[in-house]
């Protein structure tokens, strides 16, 4: 199991909120995004397994900007299966679930949305790197995404922020991109402009 909290939210219709942190970060950093984005839905809030140098991460990397792809694939279907045995020991809905990730925990969240076709309904991702290439995804229609990006991030290129955009399209995803012109920090006004995308979804569909 990983360690994780989870805070069952008012309204059981609403997706469950899977919380994935940044690296060096813990379940406990993104709980106020949660509450910004939908604050009457159920959180899954998740601690990465890898730990590198003493800080938390969701697979490792050789460098920075270089993953460990092996790793990152098993990591992808560790997250999957912690996801199903989490929806049945919470009783909430396996197929509603939207990620919210920043940096390394966007990263884990792209990859499983490359690898799986139903673990998630959609995404927030922000400052997301391309986690694999080279790999046919997923038919991910019926699937929204919303990426946030920096015009100067150091760590993850406007090329880059629009190659996951364009792979993503290209499998059918419904993709929105919110360019800040800043580099790989959390900014409030992404966060605004993810909340406000959230509340265009029709999630009854």
């Amino acid at each position: 199991m990983m360690k994780h909290i989870f805070n069952k939210g008012k309204d059981p219709k609403k997706p469950t909120l899977l919380l994935l942190h940044g690296t060096g970060g813990n379940e406990l950093d993104l709980l106020p995004l949660a509450g910004r984005v939908d604050d009457e839905a159920s959180v899954l809030s998740v601690r990465g397994n890898i730990s590198e140098n003493g800080m938390p991460r969701f697979f490792k990397r050789l460098a920075e900007g270089v993953f460990d792809e092996e790793d990152l694939v098993y990591r992808t279907e560790e997250l999957n299966q912690f996801l199903d045995d989490a929806a049945q020991e919470y009783d909430f809905d396996r197929d509603n679930i939207i990620a919210i990730g920043y940096s390394n925990g966007a990263n884990i969240a792209a990859s499983l949305l490359f690898h799986y076709q139903n673990t998630l309904k959609g995404a927030i991702l922000h400052h997301p790197m391309v986690p694999r290439r080279g790999i046919k995804l997923p038919d991910l229609s019926g699937k929204s995404v919303f990426i946030a990006a920096g015009t100067n991030d150091p760590i993850c290129s406007a090329v880059e922020s629009t190659e996951l955009q364009t792979l993503l399209e290209k499998a059918n995803a419904k993709v929105d991109i919110h360019w800040e012109d800043r580099g790989h920090q959390l900014t409030p006004t992404e966060v605004a402009a993810a909340s406000k995308w959230y509340s265009t979804l029709d999630l009854n569909e």
